[in-house]
């Protein structure tokens, strides 16, 4: 860590730094924790000159202030220095902790909006998403979440042109297979295991959010996209928010292509592979 950043953290957080180390989680910049004199410890992200850290500072500011989700503290929020509150964690999401995480989503779930999307674009990883206002939630992740990240994907020869085509295709009939949901809902939108911390069998904080309002239903698929929740999660979810039949059987694969898409984008590879295999199922 720099000196000039070791002085931008002191002044932000209002304490000296003391010792200094990195952590792994960093596709934007790096990432450091940061332990301060008067005994704290603080999450500390660097990007480069083109970054967008004030971005995730954004995301995670307006979580907090809903109340429904545990966030870290933002200190200082720029597009080249984050300083955050460091969060406690380490220990597995058992069955407890997916309980929480469901009491907590479903409140999270129950925040609305006039229209689908968010008052300005965010981000899922380094990608950007935007999020213009938009009536129909059908047209906004057909326009603002497919076709807009299969074209990135494409672009930057991750997925090939045939499955890019089958994805048009597959949008062009899109009313087939979802239908509007009853209002939209505040997401997190990027539930995989790595950004859900727990600690004694509670969720202590959800990290680097994506969020924008969505059909719910988008975050739940997420969720099992990876592993990161399974049956005790959906049961409790289920009691506050009950699920519509036919989630599991199709609609889960359908709103996983957007997660898919994302990785095909920074990855390629097998989830192209994955994403060709959805459109196949349902074209």
């Amino acid at each position: 860590m720099t000196p000039a950043t070791r002085r931008a953290v002191a002044e932000a957080a209002g304490a000296e730094v003391l010792r200094v180390g990195t952590l792994s989680g960093g596709c934007i910049g790096e990432v450091w924790r940061a332990e301060l004199a008067d005994g704290r410890r603080v999450v500390v992200k660097v990007a480069g000159p083109d970054g967008t850290l004030d971005i995730e500072g954004y995301m995670l500011r307006y979580l907090a202030e809903t109340e429904a989700v545990p966030v870290p503290h933002v200190f200082n929020a720029s597009a080249n220095l984050l300083i955050m509150e460091y969060v406690e964690s380490g220990d597995r999401l058992d069955e407890s902790a997916q309980r929480h995480a469901a009491d907590l989503l479903a409140a999270l779930h129950g925040i609305s909006a006039p229209a689908f999307g968010h008052e300005r674009d965010t981000l899922i990883g380094p990608l950007p998403q935007p999020n213009e206002w938009t009536d129909s939630w059908l047209a906004f992740f057909r326009d603002r979440r497919l076709l807009y990240m299969g074209r990135l994907a494409r672009d930057a020869g991750m997925l090939p042109g045939g499955t890019f085509a089958r994805l048009e295709a597959f949008c062009d009939r899109l009313d087939a297979h979802l239908e509007e949901p009853a209002r939209p809902a505040l997401i997190h939108g990027d539930m995989w295991g790595g950004n859900v911390l727990a600690r004694g069998g509670r969720i202590a904080a959800f990290v680097d959010p994506a969020i924008y309002h969505a059909d719910p239903e988008i975050e739940l698929a997420f969720s099992t996209l990876f592993g990161t929740f399974g049956e005790p999660f959906f049961r409790r979810y289920g009691e506050h928010r009950p699920l519509r039949p036919g989630f599991f059987e199709a609609r889960r694969d359908i709103y996983n292509l957007y997660p898919l898409l994302v990785h095909t984008r920074l990855f390629g590879g097998h989830y192209a592979a994955q994403v060709d295999g959805i459109l196949r199922r349902f074209t």
